[in-house]
């Protein structure tokens, strides 16, 4: 059945569906930009699919989020794709939330983009991690937990978020 052939109340539930979705999804990028601004300045960031992989592999307990940034030209970047294979799957086996973020430049932005020294980090692979005095209880971070569990409900393991420009 298309849409041409919806009652007028379901065309309209449709829609309201539709635009819940949307403003759902521009709420949990604004929670992505939350936890990043959060997590920055306790430390609580860890760059680089390299630097992931250590840490997950010292301390995956720790790692409450784990986001796949991508930009267009990165898809056919095969060995970019196994890493990211790879790192999915350890996060799912250790319970550790993922999601997939496009626009690079805006994560940048949120994270500074700069090693010292003026070297470009690589925003491919970021996790945020626990403070090492304790537990997060951050309301952006609880709302993106729900989202990836809502998402993994409906067969989306990894959900792809969309930061927009500022």
């Amino acid at each position: 059945m298309g849409l041409s052939q919806l009652t007028s109340a379901e065309s309209d539930g449709v829609f309201h569906k539709f635009l819940c979705g949307f403003h759902r999804m521009d709420s949990v990028a604004r929670a992505v930009e939350d936890v990043l601004s959060a997590a920055l300045p306790q430390g609580c960031i860890t760059v680089g699919v390299y630097e992931a992989a250590k840490s997950l592999n010292v301390d995956p307990d720790n790692v409450v989020l784990c986001l796949l940034a991508t930009d267009e030209e990165d898809v056919q970047d095969v060995a970019l794709q196994i890493h990211f294979t790879l790192i999915q799957a350890f996060c799912c086996e250790n319970d550790i939330n993922i999601l997939r973020v496009n626009n690079m430049q805006r994560l940048a932005e949120i994270l500074g983009g700069m090693k010292p020294g003026g070297e470009p980090m690589d925003l491919h692979c970021v996790l945020v991690t626990n403070p090492q005095s304790s537990t997060w209880k951050d309301p952006a971070l609880s709302k993106l937990n729900r989202f990836c569990r809502d998402s993994r409900v409906l067969d989306q393991w990894v959900p792809v978020i969309n930061l927009p420009e500022r």
